[in-house]
């Protein structure tokens, strides 16, 4: 299954995207019914509109920081007003219904709430969390999972997911590496185009599809220092070129609501940043939805000393064309008389409105406000055993196998001795990841407990802790030590905890901790081999004990059915087949690092002179694991790689073709991945650039061709004005299994009379 780039990044780009209004799809009574209520809504009510808040009428998660929380009495009233629009973070059907209730009938315009949430990887299924899914580097199977959490998450009452995040994360220290697709920008778009048509599903007025919110807009990813919530300082090229196309692809796919980021780029907040949310998103990329604050963001405009209080901060977020402010309550607070001051134009207002509104019908809610809101759907349609099945088959498929000296797979008929050692080998409390906090962790399968119910002999299992997760305990180690000496095989369970990622979780060394750390290398002196299971949200720096195992498997948080996918890879049941979203690096100090950087005029080229190169004193500037790379059971080799012509022509395409053969005894899948390089431009190129991918699954022995299209379109690059250009000249291209190695070929592509 071959995914076309050209496909999901060109609608990030101004003249690409023909995205239609949102009006021009309803009937013409909802395009009367929408302006007759604007023009009957008061300054507070259009205010209340724009508003979201913390669900109290349900259980909800408790936000943090933990601003503004109102009771249900309260919020109740606020509803009755007409000065909420949306609640956020509550699930359940009846209290759901409640505040429905008091919107539609209590209200003087009765017009419906909308309830978003952040269901980022699953409600009570609990699916890999979405780096560990991108590393399946299948966006089919985001589309599926996606669906099923808009499954779960529309049974249980919610209409909108603040997800998925799109951000290109090129800093490991960064904690929400976890929450996106990686690295790479083709990669990330067809992620964000997978997961939004997956939540929303073929109609938007259907009871199961859930608004999608890709976020955050934009160059989140691109925080100094990997720093949360710090400034974003970003060239318009870099920015076009690198952040948008994600965006573009959700938008594609029919993403109607975005969020802003809560950093800064160039020096504006992106809450308060018009030519950002206005010029760039509305103008350039013709976004036709409505644009959330993230949490209490408008608010931190004071912070960022970028407003000079409460009221001016609502006044420049909605200048900028932030349409419904998170949690913080300005919006209802000021709007209002910032409108009659004359400080917000009405007609500013009356916009951002529209937009909301029109994004509630586009949903159904004025047709139908209880959808999404059906008891019964919430006992049959949640946690199902076909969805459990669904979460098992993606966390097996997320599992990368970064080394393996023929340890693996173990047979389980050997009636091996197995060591499971390590502070998660047990653990439920880690399983899910960071985002997660609907599910249930006493459901989710540990990797004991999945090895267990896989070994013909359960007995043949011993678990030892040896250390908590970032301290030792009291003869751990020995103990540890002493079972490993017993064992025939040791798995080592070691790596972060779900606390060590996502939002506010920035880490200035991102290496295994310490006190794992010393476990790993006294268990490695203990002479057995040694499988490293590790637990993991962002790529990490790997030393000594754990470098050195007989096998490492990347294996994420996985969620519900952790601990079975994980012995299916173990024991040969599935053959690794995910492929690294991020590179790993050799040091923490080598971050941000990322597998298409420049070459620099002092480029280290193959075993070469490395004095007065681009690298590091220490180390090499490259990665222990590269983007791209994953090991398999199996032995695929690439052989017999062909283009259709040398020459490019202006307005035609050129065939790429390669041979992909099983060499081994197992049947097996192999991502083959195609990257080119523009050799001369008038902007320096990256050293490779990944544009196509292909997943194919082969019999022991068998071949395939597999088939690549490359046209003029795919060589663009952001130029000068911020104009994408493409440039006559030659193209070195690779075909591999990893952005290191591969087959290579060159052409050129040459200029149309009169053009280039």
């Amino acid at each position: 299954m071959t995914f076309d780039r050209r496909a999901v990044l060109t609608a990030a780009f101004a003249g690409f995207l023909s995205l239609p209004l949102p009006r021009r799809a309803f009937a013409a009574d909802e395009v009367t019914r929408v302006d007759q209520l604007i023009g009957r809504m008061t300054l507070e009510e259009k205010a209340g509109q724009m508003t979201c808040l913390a669900d109290s009428f349900r259980p909800f998660n408790p936000p943090n920081p933990q601003v503004g929380i109102q009771d249900e009495k309260r919020l109740a009233e606020e509803i009755r007003k007409g000065r909420v629009g949306c609640l956020f973070n509550g699930i359940g059907v009846a209290g759901a219904r409640r505040a429905q209730e008091i919107a539609v009938k209590d209200s003087r315009l009765g017009i419906p709430l909308l309830f978003a949430g952040d269901v980022i990887h699953g409600l009570k299924t609990i699916f890999p969390v979405p780096l560990a899914e991108a590393a399946s580097f299948d966006p089919r199977l985001a589309e599926r999972t996606a669906r099923v959490q808009a499954l779960e998450a529309t049974a249980a009452g919610l209409h909108l997911t603040f997800a998925p995040m799109v951000d290109v994360a090129r800093d490991q220290r960064w904690g929400r590496v976890v929450e996106g697709a990686g690295e790479d920008v083709t990669l990330g778009s067809l992620f964000a185009a997978a997961r939004v048509r997956g939540f929303q599903g073929r109609d938007l007025r259907r009871d199961d599809s859930l608004l999608a919110c890709p976020k955050h807009f934009a160059a989140y990813g691109a925080v100094a220092a990997g720093l949360e919530y710090g400034s974003v300082d970003i060239s318009d090229e870099t920015l076009r070129e690198t952040h948008l196309p994600p965006f573009g692809a959700a938008f594609a796919a029919g993403a109607l609501t975005t969020m802003a980021a809560f950093s800064e780029i160039n020096g504006v907040p992106a809450t308060a940043d018009r030519d950002l949310l206005t010029n760039l998103l509305r103008g350039e990329m013709q976004f036709r939805g409505f644009v959330f604050s993230d949490y209490t963001a408008d608010e931190e405009l004071i912070a960022h000393g970028y407003a000079q209080d409460e009221r001016d901060a609502a006044r420049l977020a909605v200048l900028a064309g932030v349409d419904m402010s998170m949690q913080s309550g300005l919006y209802i607070k000021y709007i209002p008389d910032l409108v009659k001051s004359g400080a917000v134009p009405m007609g500013t207002l009356d916009v951002a409105v529209r937009r909301i509104l029109y994004v509630k019908t586009a949903l159904g809610l004025f047709d139908n406000p209880w959808r999404s809101l059906d008891e019964e759907a919430e006992k049959s349609r949640i946690a199902t055993p076909a969805h459990r099945a669904l979460a098992r088959e993606a966390a097996t498929r997320s599992v990368v196998l970064l080394q393996n000296d023929g340890v693996l797979p173990i047979d389980p008929g050997k009636r091996q001795k197995i060591a499971l050692i390590g502070p998660f080998g047990e653990d439920r409390a880690n399983l899910y990841g960071p985002w997660a906090f609907y599910g249930d962790p006493d459901k989710g399968i540990d990797i004991a407990t999945g090895l267990r119910a896989a070994l013909p002999d359960p007995a043949l299992l011993t678990v030892e802790k040896g250390c908590d997760i970032a301290r030792p305990i009291d003869g751990g180690i020995a103990r540890a030590v002493a079972a490993a000496k017993e064992a025939d095989i040791v798995l080592l369970a070691i790596g972060e905890s779900q606390d060590m990622s996502g939002e506010a979780q920035s880490r200035t060394v991102i290496e295994i901790p310490a006190a794992q750390q010393a476990l790993a290398d006294a268990v490695a002196a203990a002479g057995k081999p040694v499988v490293v299971l590790l637990r993991h949200g962002r790529a990490l720096a790997l030393h000594e004990g754990v470098a050195n195992a007989s096998a490492i498997l990347a294996t994420w948080f996985l969620g519900s059915e952790a601990g079975h996918a994980i012995a299916d890879i173990l024991f040969g049941t599935a053959d690794p087949s995910a492929k690294l979203p991020v590179s790993f690096p050799w040091e923490s100090g080598q971050e941000p690092f990322f597998y298409d950087r420049k070459s620099t005029g002092r480029p280290t080229v193959g075993n070469g002179a490395t004095e007065y190169r681009a690298r590091y004193a220490t180390t090499d500037n490259s990665a222990r694991f590269p983007f791209g790379h994953g090991l398999s059971y199996t032995d695929f080799a690439l052989d017999q790689l062909k283009l259709s012509d040398t020459a490019l022509r202006w307005d035609s395409a050129i065939e790429v073709t390669v041979r992909l053969t099983n060499k081994g005894k197992r049947k097996g899948s192999e991502v083959v991945q195609l990257y080119i390089r523009d050799r001369v431009a008038s902007r320096t190129r990256p050293i490779r650039e990944l544009k196509r991918i292909e997943r194919i699954t082969l019999a022991p022995g068998e071949s395939r061709t597999v088939r690549f299209s490359l046209s003029r379109t795919d060589l663009q690059f952001v130029g000068a004005g911020n104009q994408r250009i493409v440039e006559p000249g030659v193209f070195d291209l690779w075909v591999g299994q990893a952005s290191e190695g591969g087959l290579k070929a060159q052409f050129t592509l040459y200029a149309e009379a009169g053009k280039g």
